[in-house]
C-alpha cells in the first residue's frame, strides 16, 4: 500500500519532469526503497491517513536522518511524507503534518523538523512553507540538494 503511494508520486514527478527528487523508477522495483518502507512499517513511526476509509497518505516519524545536523533540542522528525496522487489536493499531507505536530506537542517536544528536495524550482520547499514550516539549513547528499525545514509546535 505505501509502496504504491510512492509509485504514484514518482510517476507524477516523472510526468512533471521532476526526476531529481526520487528518480524515475517506481519504489516497488528498488530493493533499498522496499527495505526502507518495510522497516518503518514494522516499527511504530508510520502514520497512515485515510480518505473515505482508503489509505491516502503516509508519514514516517522518528529521529533525524544521518545526514541532518542535530537540532540541539528535543524534536520529532518527519523522515518522509507521501500522498497517493489519487488524493492530491485534498489536504492529506497537511493533515499528516498537523498530526505530527500534535504528537510532538503532546510529548512536550517543541520542534517538528523534516528535510526535503531543494531542487525543482523550490516547489516542495514552498509547499512546506505554506503549511507552517520555515527554512532552517541546506545540505547535499550525493549531488541531491536538500533543505531542512522546521516548525515550532509549543
Amino acid at each position: 500500500m505505501v509502496l504504491s503511494m510512492f509509485d504514484s508520486a514518482v510517476a507524477w514527478l516523472v510526468g512533471e519532469g521532476l526526476t531529481g527528487q526520487w528518480g524515475d523508477q517506481p519504489f516497488s522495483l528498488q530493493p533499498e526503497r522496499i527495505e526502507m518502507v518495510t522497516a518503518f512499517a514494522s516499527g511504530d513511526g508510520m502514520r497512515i491517513a485515510e480518505v473515505d476509509g482508503r489509505p491516502a497518505g503516509c508519514a514516517a516519524l522518528g529521529e533525524p536522518l544521518e545526514y541532518v545536523e542535530p537540532a540541539g533540542e528535543p524534536e520529532l522528525y518527519v523522515r518522509w511524507l507521501v500522498v497517493d496522487r489519487a488524493y492530491a489536493g485534498l489536504g492529506v499531507g497537511h493533515a499528516l503534518l498537523d498530526h505530527a505536530a500534535e504528537e510532538a506537542a503532546a510529548a512536550g517536544v517543541g520542534l517538528l523538523r523534516l528535510d526535503c528536495y531543494a531542487g525543482g524550482g523550490g516547489r516542495l520547499m514552498a509547499y512546506y512553507e505554506s503549511v507552517g514550516f520555515a527554512p532552517a539549513s541546506h545540505f547535499t547528499v550525493r549531488d541531491w540538494p536538500g533543505r531542512v525545514m522546521e516548525r515550532r509546535v509549543l
